[in-house]
């Protein structure tokens, strides 16, 4: 049966003390938005809609960054999560199936778990997703009468004796997209906060006759995020998560708890990763490559066999081949280094194409911007850039070529030749201490 989601973002968050939307708060560099949408994607959802409210338009922005597809709808007053839920009955209009509603600041939901809860759809009319807290604290509380879900109580609602169970909700529900809609149309706001609670859709389905029924889920999934001290319990959790899961799938973390992850990290088998590396989106990096200590990666790609670090930078469009070395205090960004290149010091790559075996000195800088526009520069193979060379692009160093320490090169070198770009260097005899004495003695003349 399709699925569709309705995917909650509408709230202001007022504890999270911020002029963003809660839900573009970001958790491994992705928004909660964006975590909360890859949970559902495991049901390979026909339809995602997103509800937005508070700051809508960036929002709006932002899911449609993360999926093209998705339909937006909007709750322009804050009547509660049922008129959140209404919100996105237009863009359902015709959707024969199952709907689930998400929550686009709950990002830790697993995928089995939404499968469960699709499953469960068989014996029940209306699906809820509970826990067992250790601490319920505010929670609305999971009423059962057996093995089926009475109702929902809202913790401002509940009793002494209702308060006391254990059994919380998290809000995410399932249920037929009709009977969803036609539920919700039945809401009222008769209640403390005067709001259309989704909660209440299991009591009036109940009061029809319709089952409903519970998935239990491990409560660090439910973990929502409503204040800094939440977000940074958030990044904690998924932190702990990604790294295990490193260490299970072969990869040798040498200090785990010193590495930081992307939400969509990728490293293989037997690849390395020192102390204090930390990984931004859309990092690939290929089985046996090792990365050094202090180094930070985003947006590049690392083959099997390369060194990266320690203390490197790769930034957005690095491609680095097979058994490439970048050292210490190397940035490359927007640049591909063929099998074999080494750039190991002190050096600045950017916008460039590296040939295989190429030797990159000490101090070289691609000039790569002119203010307006940028350039590229394009090494041969086997080509030897000279120490502290400066490379103003657009230039071609051919293949084998060199250039000398010291120089600026401003044209394009053929292959095999030699390039110096330098001033002559001139010698004036005893001029360094007839200088020196004459500044020392400007200087006690002064203090004088």
């Amino acid at each position: 049966m399709p699925t569709a989601l309705i995917l909650l973002a509408a709230g202001q968050g007022n504890r999270m003390m911020s002029d963003r939307a809660k839900v573009l708060h970001e958790v491994a560099g992705a928004p909660l938005l964006a975590h909360a949408m890859a949970a559902g994607r495991a049901l390979d959802p026909a339809r995602t809609v997103v509800v937005t409210g508070h700051q809508a338009e960036a929002v709006r922005a932002a899911a449609l960054d993360i999926d093209p597809e998705v339909a937006v709808a909007e709750q322009t007053e804050r009547l509660g999560t049922g008129h959140a839920v209404a919100q996105a009955r237009p863009a359902l209009e015709g959707f024969s199936g199952d709907a689930i509603v998400l929550y686009g600041d709950t990002p830790f939901i697993r995928p089995g778990t939404l499968e469960a809860m699709a499953a469960a759809r068989a014996r029940h009319a209306v699906v809820v997703l509970g826990f067992h807290a250790a601490d319920p604290k505010r929670y609305g509380r999971l009423v059962m009468a057996g093995e089926t879900l009475d109702r929902i109580v809202e913790y401002n609602d509940a009793t002494e004796d209702e308060r006391a169970l254990t059994l919380c909700n998290s809000g995410v529900i399932a249920a037929d997209c009709a009977t969803l809609f036609e539920l919700i149309g039945a809401l009222s706001n008769d209640n403390a906060a005067g709001e259309y609670y989704l909660t209440d859709v299991v009591g009036l389905a109940r009061a029809r006759g319709l089952s409903a029924g519970v998935v239990i889920c491990d409560e660090a999934e439910t973990l929502g995020v409503n204040s800094r001290t939440d977000l940074a319990a958030a990044e904690a959790a998924f932190q702990a998560r990604a790294r295990a899961r490193a260490l299970e799938n072969g990869v040798t973390l040498v200090a785990p708890e010193t590495v930081f992850f992307a939400f969509d990290t990728v490293i293989g088998r037997d690849a390395v990763i020192e102390p204090n590396v930390i990984f931004g989106p859309d990092v690939t990096v290929e089985s046996g490559a090792r990365i050094r200590a202090f180094s930070h990666l985003e947006g590049c790609h690392v083959s099997r066999g390369a060194v990266v670090g320690p203390f490197a930078r790769l930034r957005p469009g690095a491609e680095l081949a097979e058994d490439v070395r970048v050292g210490n205090f190397v940035e490359i960004k927007n640049a591909q280094v063929a099998e074999g290149a080494k750039v190991n010091h002190l050096t600045y790559i950017g916008d460039a194409t590296i040939g295989e075996q190429a030797n990159i000195g000490a101090g070289t800088v691609t000039c790569n911007y002119d203010g307006v526009f940028k350039h590229r520069t394009e090494i041969g193979a086997h080509a030897f850039i000279g120490s502290d060379t400066m490379l103003v692009a657009p230039v071609r160093i051919g293949a084998h070529a060199m250039t000398a320490s010291g120089s600026v090169i401003t044209s394009d070198v053929p292959e095999d030749a030699l390039a110096i770009g330098r001033a002559r260097q001139q010698v004036k005899p005893g001029l360094a201490r007839r200088l020196m004495d004459r500044l020392r003695a400007e200087k006690a003349k002064r203090k004088g």
